[in-house]
């Protein structure tokens, strides 16, 4: 018997275990993270040692490079050539990996780790079946190469600039970024314009799911929506083929 206002260690465990937890989540549903983007970092650091080993392996790049023409027989490249960039060119890998830094922090701690990752990678398959559907079996475009991470980083300005809208706060930064690059895009030769459109479509789209779905059917558009755009672009590549 426990004298006046003094409980068992074991009593106050058992009513712990018992008593339901609460969690804080944000706008978007997602659930209040503390500590660092870790995705962000995994994926900067892909990208990185990927370049290195551009540089130091001579095959590593068109293993992995997606052209149209391999696309059919090596579907992985659809994704994989979102890991690649000039090795030859530090300023195409610095800028990705600095755009991917600053909206990627935002994104992650916004949507939660899986919807930030699938939104990512995408983006980036998004990129490579834009550029496919674009592209020809009759001209240079259907042997051209593409890598670069550029379509994945077009993809996460679309979903945040959809979810900075959703909650009112300002789209400048992000707005005035996206429509730089985009104009480079079509002025600069060698850049692949479609494959920023590509992602950036498939940004908003489930930028917009994720963004505007109801309290109640969070968990399953969390599911149903990267599901969903990863049928839309099966049937995007298959119908370019």
């Amino acid at each position: 018997m426990a004298a006046v206002g003094v409980q068992c260690i074991d009593c106050v465990r058992k009513a712990n275990r018992q008593s339901p937890r609460l969690v804080l989540r944000n706008q978007f549903g997602a659930t209040f993270q503390h500590g660092h983007p870790v995705v962000t970092y995994v994926l900067i650091g892909l990208n990185v040692v990927s370049w290195f080993l551009e540089r130091l392996h001579p095959d590593w790049l068109s293993m992995w490079a997606f052209a149209p023409i391999l696309g059919q027989i090596e579907p992985w490249r659809f994704l994989t050539a979102a890991f690649l960039h000039d090795p030859y060119s530090i300023t195409h890998i610095a800028f990705n990996m600095y755009a991917l830094w600053i909206v990627g922090q935002f994104l992650e701690h916004a949507l939660s780790r899986f919807r930030f990752l699938a939104l990512y990678l995408l983006a980036a398959v998004g990129g490579t079946v834009m550029f496919t559907l674009f592209a020809s079996p009759t001209n240079i475009t259907w042997i051209t190469s593409v890598v670069g991470a550029s379509g994945a980083v077009f993809g996460l300005f679309g979903a945040a600039i959809v979810l900075l809208n959703r909650i009112r706060r300002p789209i400048t930064q992000f707005a005035v970024i996206l429509g730089i690059n985009a104009v480079i895009g079509f002025l600069v030769p060698g850049i692949a314009w479609e494959a920023h459109l590509g992602g950036f479509l498939v940004g908003v789209a489930l930028g917009a799911a994720f963004a505007y779905a109801p309290v109640r059917h969070r968990d399953l558009v969390t599911w149903a929506a990267p599901l969903g755009m990863a049928v839309i672009l099966i049937l995007g590549a298959i119908a370019a083929y």
